[in-house]
């Protein structure tokens, strides 16, 4: 068998010298895909190329980045929403609904996770220091490798298959969360405070931290990258 395709989004940066886009993901999702056993393939924001693209991989990953548009999910604007590309957005709409059409296992980490989140009916939290009930580190100042909050696993879930403990510490690079989360998904862990942190559903898997920032120090991090790969054998 060979070795699984797995698509990778890529963050827009403009070059303020150059004043043009170019790609901005870290390599760091593609070698935790690589360590889980996939060949990584970064993916360009070009929406006519969205079919193609999902007709070619195995799987995708939906990586972090900019904040999605409210539109998206019937919201106007409010203060301290963050940058936003509707690029970016229009390539990933149509590139989820090609992978869901299609089948294709999915990964969504932290922009990831929302934009999933969002794609199957659900909505956000646009940020969260608006939203004081959420008390923990959830954008925490400390750099990578370093971790900050736990989260608590749901019994039962595929990520507890993990962590039989059904906790573990995570770092939090977020300002933005799931709200409502989307009929088709479950919760699969929450932080202390309530706020989801990871949701499963059928072909899909997200969490709310960023595992490539940190799975090199602390292995066990690279859960999500194999919970993707396990999807993709029990999909064969």
């Amino acid at each position: 068998m060979s070795t699984p395709r797995v698509g990778i989004t890529t963050s827009q940066l403009i070059d303020p010298a150059l004043k043009r886009l170019f790609n901005g993901t870290s390599r760091l999702y593609a070698q935790g895909v690589l360590d889980a056993g996939g060949s990584p393939v970064l993916l360009p924001n070009l929406v006519d190329a969205a079919e193609l693209y999902v007709k070619q991989l195995d799987a995708i990953l939906f990586s972090g980045g900019v904040d999605l548009h409210p539109g998206f999910y019937g919201e106007e604007p409010v203060l301290g929403l963050g940058e936003i590309d509707e690029e970016r957005d229009a390539f990933e709409v149509a590139l989820y609904h090609a992978a869901r059409k299609a089948g294709l296992p999915i990964l969504g980490i932290c922009r990831g996770m929302q934009v999933i989140n969002v794609f199957e009916g659900g909505s956000l939290y646009q940020h969260l220091p608006n939203h004081p009930e959420f008390w923990g580190d959830h954008s925490q100042k400390a750099l990578p490798p370093n971790l900050a909050h736990e989260v608590v696993i749901e019994e039962g879930s595929v990520f507890a298959a993990y962590h039989p403990e059904l906790r573990v510490r995570v770092n939090s690079y977020h300002h933005q969360a799931v709200k409502t989360l989307a009929p088709t998904l479950q919760v699969a862990a929450r932080s202390t405070d309530g706020l989801v942190e990871a949701y499963q559903g059928e072909g899909i898997f997200a969490v709310q931290w960023h595992p490539e920032l940190t799975f090199q120090k602390h292995p066990h991090h690279l859960a999500p990258f194999r919970i993707l790969m396990e999807m993709l054998k029990v999909q064969v």
